[in-house]
């Protein structure tokens, strides 16, 4: 359904460090990234693809990154364990909590998941959804 989704940065180098965390263990990896005209980024995808899924970049107006209220980013985890050393990962590399890892029963039956804002403010979810199959 998505191509990738991108968020802005205030500060590419900050921001790499914290989705290099927060991705790494759910099987994300750093990719790079060839000037295509548009603004500088970081991006991250699947290990063996050529195709990027997420970036996080400098806003293409010059003007400063803000964040969007109503507005999240969630990320599909292998495992509820993957969850949660990605969470602590993110909180390592500069995100703030915004709810610990565990259970949301109300979502699912099996639905286990973390959320968390990036240095930037934004906010993200890393979910493993044990209530569906792929």
């Amino acid at each position: 359904m998505f191509s990738h989704v991108t968020l802005g940065t205030q500060d590419l180098e900050r921001a790499g460090k914290f989705y290099d965390g927060l991705l790494g263990p759910i099987g994300l990896q750093r990719q790079d990234s060839e000037p295509d005209g548009g603004p500088d980024a970081a991006c991250w995808g699947h290990p063996g693809t050529s195709l990027s899924v997420f970036y996080a970049h400098i806003p293409f107006d010059g003007k400063p990154a803000t964040v969007g209220n109503g507005c999240m980013v969630a990320f599909s985890a292998p495992s509820p364990e993957a969850v949660d050393a990605a969470y602590q990962a993110g909180l390592n590399a500069g995100g703030r909590d915004e709810g610990p890892p565990g259970p949301r029963p109300h979502y699912g039956e099996g639905y286990y998941g973390a959320y968390l804002r990036d240095p930037d403010g934004n906010k993200v979810h890393v979910v493993f959804r044990g209530d569906v199959s792929d």
